[in-house]
Parts: structure tokens; sequence; C-alpha cells
């Protein structure tokens, strides 16, 4: 089995919109210059390193945005400039929460199982419904057709509806998520940070955004072992921080673990069930506020970084160039490093553009344990090879802009400009229709 990182393309709308409370990045940055180009290339960058390591690489198409049928849910009536043109009046809020190229985190686009886990011997991806945040609740619907058109062999992969209802179901996806495994079997371990239903310690500052009922369910949608998942509570402190998702605090794969001392409530019980679970081929590493304050985490995202297994057996972290430039980040890294477990190298790489907006390295990939069969079962062109990576290059310098502001986005040829470059996408990559403009179903 091979954990294939399927990246998320930054789409042509990439802005700063400032829409999410609690992502703290977001906040700072919100209506900056961005350069879409720019971040689509970094994104790109960073997959062909990814597969330069050995280590398999694929990639999920960008939404359309402004997505216009939401607007026309909205209220807002017309041709589709018309329609652009009068949610973009007064402030523009419509206009930038239905613009926000946000889909590009995969990390939130679905929680996913490896067949060898679920006891129907299948491949399970649950698309999350993202329902605290305005601007990525519409999502789901289309990552839910990507998929389906990815993973179309129902014979081997097992694409759910998104969880239905409102708040109590709340779902982030795979950033809450985190699937560990030595010679003692697996352990899925699914972050929560409220509860729907029952008492419990919540942040004072930000919102929690998964739910445990959530978790559970996502659990059982996923046919796995009750024995062998754990529930551990987000740390209300290090949501208050700004690790508005688990990957903000933890990072993990295989028989490796590290994790702030601000990412669980109950750190011992989860260690111990851990422990119990994996067996002492587990090597985990706590990061201590004093060693490495939570602002540092927060700013740097040294957890937000990729633990990639190599085809050799060892591992290597790829962490963003903002972690190199703090030194408690880096000297925690470094700590990793030298600490005589599998990690044995850090690699620093640039997504700047990402980060402003609050995504680093882990937050722009989804990952999915395949077998080589499973691999070789996907549909569409979506494995990255050099041939690919050159064709999307050249899409980008094609049709993306080297500025946009959030007010350029009432433009309606921003939009047109996007419908077109994503038609052309998914002829490149084989997809078929995805998009509602394309008619998709």
């Amino acid at each position: 089995m091979r954990e294939v990182q399927f990246d998320g393309l930054v789409g042509p709308t990439h802005n700063y919109g400032g829409l999410s409370p609690g992502n703290v990045a977001s906040t700072l940055h919100g209506g900056q210059v961005s350069n879409p180009r720019a971040a689509a290339r970094e994104g790109l960058a960073k997959m062909r390193f990814v597969q330069g390591l050995g280590v398999a690489q694929a990639v999920l198409p960008p939404h359309d945005r402004p997505h216009l049928p939401t607007l026309r849910r909205l209220g807002f009536t017309g041709s589709d400039e018309q329609v652009i043109a009068a949610a973009g009046e007064g402030d523009g809020f419509a206009l930038r929460i239905c613009s926000s190229a946000s889909a590009m985190w995969t990390a939130n686009a679905a929680t996913v199982a490896p067949s060898r886990d679920a006891s129907d011997g299948r491949v399970h991806l649950t698309p999350a419904n993202l329902q605290q945040m305005f601007h990525r609740a519409i999502e789901p619907q289309t990552t839910t057709r990507v998929l389906r058109a990815i993973f179309a062999d129902e014979a081997r992969f097992a694409v759910h509806d998104p969880l239905p209802g409102g708040g109590q179901l709340a779902d982030e996806g795979a950033a809450n998520h985190t699937r560990l495994e030595t010679s003692a079997g697996a352990a899925h371990v699914f972050a929560w940070g409220r509860c729907a239903w029952g008492a419990f310690a919540g942040p004072a500052r930000y919102p929690a955004r998964q739910t445990r009922e959530a978790s559970q369910t996502l659990a059982r949608l996923h046919r796995l072992d009750p024995a062998r998942c754990v529930f551990p509570h987000q740390h209300p402190e290090g949501i208050d921080a700004g690790a508005f998702h688990t990957d903000v605090m933890a990072v993990g794969t295989g028989r490796f673990f590290m994790f702030h001392e601000l990412a669980f409530v109950d750190e011992g019980q989860l260690l111990a069930d851990l422990r119990r679970l994996l067996g002492d081929e587990l090597v985990t590493v706590r990061a201590s506020s004093h060693e490495l304050p939570a602002e540092d985490a927060v700013a740097a995202y040294p957890f937000n970084s990729q633990v990639l297994a190599l085809p050799d057996g060892s591992m290597v972290i790829l962490a963003p160039e903002d972690a190199r430039e703090d030194a408690a980040a880096r000297a925690f890294l470094e700590r990793v490093v030298a600490g005589g477990g599998p990690v044995r190298a850090v690699h620093y790489i640039d997504v700047r553009q990402s980060m402003h907006n609050g995504g680093g390295p882990a937050c722009l990939r989804l990952r999915v344990p395949l077998e080589a069969s499973e691999i070789a079962a996907l549909s569409g062109r979506v494995l990255l090879d050099r041939a690919l990576y050159d064709a999307l290059c050249a899409w980008v310098d094609r049709h993306y802009r080297d500025r946009l502001t959030p007010s350029d986005l009432a433009d309606p040829a921003v939009a047109r400009e996007g419908m077109t470059a994503l038609d052309e996408l998914t002829k490149l990559l084989g997809l078929g229709a995805v998009y509602d403009f394309q008619g998709a179903p």
C-alpha cells in the first residue's frame, strides 16, 4: 500500500478574502493583493518535489468561482454578468464568500479509510460538509463529483455523500483525522472540537469546527473496527490560539506522530490508547509551549507539514519556509530529525501564497492510501508525471492572472476566464463534466 498525495490545484480566483474566523493568517491578510499564478506555481512545484522523492503524487482540480448557482440561490438574478455586478455592490461580501479558492486545501476535501482497514475491503471516502463556514460549505457538491469521477470503480471505491444535517454533524475532513500503523495494526485518530450533545470544554474565542458525532459517524461509514478508533478532544486553548484544525498542532503517519501540548485535552489517555493499539514501534514527539510557543506553531506551521514515507522506509518532513525562518519552529523540527526516529530530514518549501491564507503544505494535500491495483484503477489523468506537470504549468501560465484583489472579483471577465480555464482542465485531466457550468448532474 502506498499513500498517494492528492494535492488541490490552486484556483484562478485565489484571493485574500479574510473569511475564516479562527484562521489567524486568513484574518491578518484579508484584503491584500494575491497572485493566483504564483500560488498555483508554488503548489505545482511542491507536487513535483514530492514526486521527485519517490512518493506517489496526484492532483485534484479547483472549483469554479465565483459560484454562480449559489449567488442565484442568494437572490441575485439576470445574466451571469448582472448577477456578478449585483453581488459585488456595496461591500461585495456576497461575491467574496462565493469566490473563495479555499477548495485548494484538500486536507478538508474528505476523510479517507484504506481498503485494508474497512470490513468490506473497499477504499472509503466521505467528502466533508464544511458547514461551519459559508464559503466552504458550498464546496461538497463539486468535491463529491470530482472524487466520484476519479474513484469511479465501485467494486474498489466507496465515495459517500457528505454527512447530512447541520451543526450537529459538522465535518471538516482529513484535517482532523490521522491514520497511524505499525506491525500491530492500524489506529485511526478522529479529533473533534465540540459535542453536539453533552457537556464539553470548548474554546472561548474561536469556533470549534469538528463535532465528535461527525467523527464517530465517519468511523461507522468507513466500516472501521471500533476498537481501533480513538476520538481525542482538541484542546480549546489550542483552538483559541488559532489551531482551527487538528493538523495545525499535530501530524503523523505510519509509526510516527508529533504534536504540540495544546493539540489535545487529554494527551496522556490518547498516548496510552495509541500505545495499546500500536505497541512500542510507535514514535511520538511532543512540543511543549516552552519549547515552541503556540503563537509560533500557528504562525510558522511546523505541524502543518507533510510527513512522507519514502520508498526505502525512512521518512522526511516537508515544511513551509516560514518554519525555517521561525527559530523555535526550526529548532523543534531539527530535534525531531536528531531524535533517532524514522524522520531523517526536513525539506523546506515556499508556499507563501497559501500560508497567507492559513494553509501550509499539509493543507494542500489529501492523503489516500491505495494498493497497487487501486492506483491502477483510478480514472482520469490525475497521477503526476513530468508530462502532466509541464502541461499543468503551461495551463496555469495561459489562464491565471498575476494580481488579484477582492474588488477585482466584481469584473465578470474573472468568472469567464475561470470557466474557460476549468473547462480546458477537465479535458486535460480526463474527468468529464464536474462543474455546474458544464451541465454536471
